[in-house]
């Protein structure tokens, strides 16, 4: 009875939540500023800089979900970098 299972992290669906939540606020709060930092550089009408700002946003969100799906799907595939790729030799 007073047995103490650790759950594998691959099945804690609650640790894959609070980092989704977490990687998704983040995401959302700093493309957006950062949307807000280039409308304002870039932009005079506030129109466009709302634009900047919401556009911002949806790429946080976007790169934010995709994430998280690869989290839950329990795929390890990334993108490969730049290191990964082959190098065609002459």
């Amino acid at each position: 009875m007073g047995e103490n299972k650790e759950i594998e992290t691959q099945y804690d669906l609650n640790a894959k939540w609070d980092a989704c939540l977490d990687l998704g606020v983040r995401r959302f709060v700093y493309s957006s500023a950062a949307g807000a930092f280039a409308g304002l550089l870039l932009f005079r009408s506030p129109v466009t800089r709302w634009a900047s700002i919401a556009f911002g946003a949806g790429v946080g969100i976007g790169s934010a979900y995709s994430d998280c799906s690869q989290k839950f799907d329990g795929s390890s595939q990334t993108s490969p970098s730049v290191a990964e790729t082959p190098v065609a030799k002459d």
